[in-house]
């Protein structure tokens, strides 16, 4: 997928400026915290430097000419710069968590919330899984680099820097020989970086299909039992699985190499060190002091470089999460509010589509020339062949889509002048796929607007003759339904979605008569009797799949292939004989 493609090379990016302002936006609320947290670092990596420096003095000041008298003070001084190095290193590593906490807990939900600013096509586009991995997997890696990275690289830097200072000033040409293996670790860490470079690109490919593909195949768990693809499935999961295996592990052999290398230049520096200062202390002009802090030193000097080069790979996955991040933040919704929206306090619920032509991509229209109108309280139904455009009359009514030519009016306001919440909150819906969120009953009915009492709930639901079942219910309107309301029937999950159209009192309700079609005769009838009470107030269009249900509405329109191709009451167009006529007649004779 192009996307996925796009992905990719974005690791291949050194982070640019525009993306570090971006990473500092969020940090900057923070900037107090990390200045401490940075002088914390420094603080743990002076004492570190401190502690070889005090073994010197105490070897050559007091060991060597057995000098007895100070050495406790020196032992002490001593005790007391480990004991301070543990107690400023946890504050500091507990600050810089809290510092990488914050952070995350910010972007998540500035990715959350411009998620729900986004339109329908741009999850037309992004699997859920991809979107998953971005507020999860992604914020974690940067998390990660805010952590373990850059806060902790000002320690390593300034450790390093330090040490080398140190060294240098002891013993200038010892120092030379010391760092002259630098050379060989310079080689090494080139090459690793190239290496962990491209793996990285692939792992976050690799995990983001992972991601997308376990979303959909729990989402289609039923699918898969039914038709039994389960070994199907496990095979198209181990190949996913077995690729990101094998991408991880190219990572973990690049690592399994650099660091006993690592390993191997700071022993042979060490080496140098003995082979030189040995012989210098031997013709004393070295002092024994002096050669124990050098290699002490040594050891404590490769070990930051060493961490530099994890925080190497930590930075790379970083860059290529931030640019994923910001690549959704950057993205700007298509279907907004207008700068200045009409107050829409009072609907009518007059509806006209003027010359409608509506395509989900560049020109393939499924809606064509559209063209119908409804008065305050009147009732409309479509009819139509599976793809013939129903559905998207709903879509663009609610502007989940924008149409490409034409206007639709709301009371002879263009619904684009509206703010986008005003619309949507006198247009109720009732969708053909009833999606219940885990939670109460309560909660599903009036999906957690205060304002909305239980008693309102209450009437709602026995408007809509829901109000028995719930009743029936061991906890009532306080039963948890857990995720999608598993334990409901079909029908049941449907009453309960007329009860939240409802409470909200729409002027306008639109309303799948596909989401009738799956439930018992019982439970139809109930619907069918709710529906007529609502529709006696509304101004209501109909999707509709069983035209026995719609008889009664004012107008009825045919669609074929995206054009209204016959329109009048159920009567007038069976006496026609069209094509209405003719999906009558098929469906009775199925009935039959």
């Amino acid at each position: 997928m192009i996307e996925d493609r796009q992905e990719e090379k974005l690791i291949e990016k050194s982070i640019d400026r525009k993306t570090a302002q971006k990473l500092f936006s969020y940090i900057k609320p923070y900037k107090l915290l990390l200045v401490f947290t940075v002088f914390l670092l420094l603080l743990t990596a002076g004492l570190q430097i401190l502690g070889p420096f005090l073994i010197m003095v105490a070897i050559d000041h007091y060991i060597t000419p057995q000098q007895l008298e100070g050495f406790l003070n020196i032992v002490l001084l001593f005790g007391l710069v480990i004991l301070l190095e543990f107690v400023i290193r946890y504050f500091q590593q507990y600050l810089t968590e809290l510092l990488g906490q914050k952070i995350m807990y910010d972007m998540r939900m500035d990715i959350f919330k411009h998620i729900h600013k986004m339109p329908l096509s741009f999850f037309d586009k992004n699997p859920v899984g991809r979107i998953m991995t971005r507020v999860t997997t992604d914020v974690q890696t940067l998390n990660e680099m805010l952590s373990s990275g850059i806060v902790t690289l000002f320690g390593d830097i300034f450790m390093i820097a330090g040490i080398m200072i140190i060294m240098i000033s002891l013993n200038f040409r010892l120092a030379l020989i010391a760092f002259s293996v630098l050379i060989l670790l310079a080689i090494a860490t080139f090459i690793f970086r190239s290496k962990v470079r491209v793996t990285f690109k692939i792992i976050r490919g690799k995990i983001s299909a992972i991601n997308s593909y376990l979303q959909e195949a729990i989402s289609g768990i039923n699918t898969i039992k039914i038709f039994g693809r389960h070994a199907m499935s496990n095979r198209e999961f181990q190949s996913l699985n077995r690729d990101y295996l094998h991408a991880y592990l190219k990572t973990v052999l690049y690592y399994a190499v650099f660091y006993p290398i690592v390993t191997l230049v700071s022993t042979l520096a060490i080496a140098l060190i003995i082979w030189y200062g040995g012989g210098q202390v031997v013709r004393g002009v070295l002092t024994f002091g002096v050669l124990v802090a050098f290699i002490q030193y040594i050891e404590k000097f490769f070990h930051p470089i060493s961490d530099l080069s994890e925080k190497f790979g930590i930075l790379q996955e970083a860059i290529a999460a931030s640019e994923r991040i910001f690549a959704i933040l950057e993205t700007k919704p298509s279907i907004t509010s207008p700068p200045h929206p009409v107050k829409a306090e009072a609907i009518k619920g007059h509806i006209s589509f003027k010359n409608v032509w509506f395509a989900y991509n560049g020109r393939d229209y499924v809606l064509k020339d559209i063209n119908f109108s409804l008065t305050s309280g009147q009732s409309i139904a479509f009819v139509g062949a599976t793809g013939s455009g129903k559905t998207s009359i709903i879509n663009i009514l609610n502007r989940f889509y924008d149409i490409q030519q034409g206007q639709i009016l709301l009371d002879g306001i263009n619904i684009k002048d509206y703010a986008l919440a005003d619309l949507r909150k006198h247009i109720g819906v009732v969708m053909q796929d009833v999606f219940l969120f885990s939670g109460s009953i309560l909660e599903n009915i009036r999906l957690g607007d205060p304002s909305i009492t239980p008693q309102q709930v209450i009437r709602a639901a026995k408007y809509v003759n829901a109000h028995q079942f719930i009743q029936r219910l061991p906890q009532k309107y306080d039963q948890e339904i857990k995720e999608r309301g598993k334990i409901l029937s079909v029908g049941q999950r449907q009453l309960i979605a007329f009860a939240r159209a409802i409470v909200f009192n729409p002027e306008v309700l639109l309303v799948l008569d596909e989401a009738t079609s799956s439930i018992d005769s019982e439970i139809e009838a109930l619907i069918q009797s709710a529906l007529k009470k609502v529709m006696a107030d509304r101004t209501t269009i109909i999707i509709a799949h069983r035209l026995s249900t719609i008889k009664e509405v004012d107008k009825i329109l045919v669609l074929s292939h995206g054009r209204i191709l016959e329109k009048g009451t159920h009567n007038s167009l069976l006496k026609a004989k069209g094509i209405y006529y003719k999906l009558y007649r098929y469906q009775y004779q199925l009935q039959g």
